[in-house]
C-alpha cells in the first residue's frame, strides 16, 4: 500500500507542476509538453499493475496457509480474499484518478494551441 500511496502522490505532484506549465502559458514544445502528460498515465497504470500484482500476492500467501492449514471455513477464505482486493481497488482508483488528470490537462493544452 505504501508504493501505491507513493504513485498517487506522485501523480499528484505531476499534475500541478504539469498544470502550473500549461496555465503560465509559456509552453514553448508542445510535443514535449504531451509527452510529459503522459507521465501521469504512466504512474496511473504502473499503479493499476502494482494493485493486482499485490492482490495476486496476498492470495498465493492466503493459499499456501490454506493448504498448510487444511480445511478453512468458506467465511474465512471470503474475509482473505476481500482483504486482498484492497490492493486492486486502490490501484483502480489511482488509475482512474490519474486517466482523468491526464485527460483534463491534455483537453487544456489543446484549448490553448486554438
Amino acid at each position: 500500500m505504501g508504493i501505491l500511496t507513493l504513485s498517487l502522490l506522485a501523480v499528484i505532484s505531476l499534475a500541478v507542476i504539469n498544470a502550473l506549465k500549461i496555465k503560465s502559458d509559456g509552453i514553448q514544445d508542445v510535443q514535449a509538453m504531451q509527452h510529459r502528460l503522459t507521465y501521469i498515465k504512466s504512474v496511473g497504470l504502473f499503479s493499476l499493475v502494482f494493485g493486482i500484482l499485490g492482490q495476486l500476492l496476498g492470495l498465493f500467501t492466503a493459499f499456501g496457509s490454506i493448504s498448510q492449514i487444511g480445511s478453512v471455513s468458506p467465511e474465512i477464505l471470503m474475509s482473505g480474499i476481500r482483504v486482498s482486493m484492497i490492493t486492486t481497488i486502490y490501484g483502480v482508483i489511482i488509475f482512474l484518478i490519474s486517466y482523468l488528470i491526464w485527460f483534463g490537462l491534455d483537453y487544456k493544452l489543446s484549448l490553448q494551441l486554438k
